[in-house]
């Protein structure tokens, strides 16, 4: 009996824990360490249409309880991708997810051109870019531009579309309804938190770019509440991401009506931890005589 098994808008999955965008790379490098296939899913390094090669300065910056990053979406662009990463992908036996992201409808469009040709099992759309047409405003702040992309990217894309939520989003359950009404088979939610950091010594800001991404466990009860809000609002599934180390805090977001959680600082924290989630949330089941995960799903 599995009982973690599960269906993932007709995806089936070994458990509901995936490695989130950003913190895996495209898995081979925690390849290295363990069968990674154990996860049910990866979801890739975050990937524009064009090769990217992000920020300079400092891009990593500890915080009590959390990490910040300015990355910049450093990567290989999406032609690369399916040549070179999107086999190894598709080889590990476990869901393929893809993250992509872009600074114009267009570049969306394109991107998903490109990936309707190849073998995925699920594409998540990044709508925490800058939109450069509407003054660098990222498309997920305001749920008209939410319900705008995600229409726009439905009608092309021969995937099933699981949007990425925005925490920074004016409200987020309307957001969440506005991707729905756009025509999302699914919602992963959240994003880094904006943040900031002074160096007090040289008295100038951490990084270059002035903020930063804020994840880990400081943003856990954020993504909580958040995760809860939407599962609320909506009809479709949805996937949870933000401050998730163990399988105790997964347990939270599903009890909260999350359908799959995800890892991601997490990974950086204890390189063990999907694992350890995976074990601990299957044990929990057989404590507690479950069939299966979800039949705790959506409690509260």
């Amino acid at each position: 009996m599995n009982r973690l098994e599960t269906d993932f808008l007709n995806i089936k999955l070994k458990n509901p824990v995936l490695a989130a965008s950003g913190t895996f790379g495209f898995g081979r490098e925690y390849s290295e360490y363990y069968d990674v296939g154990r996860l049910g899913g990866i979801c890739s390094k975050g990937l524009t249409l064009y090769p990217k090669h992000g920020n300079g300065g400092i891009r990593i910056y500890e915080t009590p309880s959390g990490l910040m990053n300015s990355i910049g979406l450093e990567n290989p662009g999406v032609e690369k991708f399916i040549q070179n990463e999107l086999p190894f992908m598709n080889s590990l036996d476990c869901a393929v997810i893809v993250n992509l992201g872009g600074s114009t409808q267009e570049e969306y469009l394109k991107g998903i051109e490109l990936l309707n040709q190849s073998q995925i099992d699920l594409l998540e759309l990044n709508i925490s870019c800058p939109n450069v047409k509407q003054g660098g405003m990222a498309f997920g702040i305001k749920s008209a531009d939410v319900f705008a992309i995600t229409k726009v990217v439905k009608e092309l894309c021969v995937h099933p579309l699981m949007v990425k939520l925005s925490p920074n989003a004016e409200n987020i359950a309307e957001s969440a309804l506005a991707a729905q009404e756009g025509g999302a088979d699914a919602l992963s939610l959240i994003n880094t938190v904006q943040a900031m950091a002074i160096d007090i010594q040289s008295k100038k800001p951490v990084f270059d770019n002035l903020y930063a991404g804020l994840s880990g466990s400081a943003v856990k009860p954020i993504a909580l509440r958040m995760v809860h809000q939407v599962c609320k609002a909506v009809k479709i599934p949805v996937s949870a991401v933000g401050g998730i180390l163990t399988w105790e805090d997964a347990l939270e977001f599903i009890m909260a009506g999350a359908a799959t959680v995800q890892i991601g600082s997490g990974n950086f924290a204890d390189m063990q931890a999907p694992l350890k989630v995976i074990d601990g949330l299957d044990a929990y089941c057989k404590r507690e005589n479950l069939s299966n995960i979800a039949e705790i799903r959506n409690i509260i």
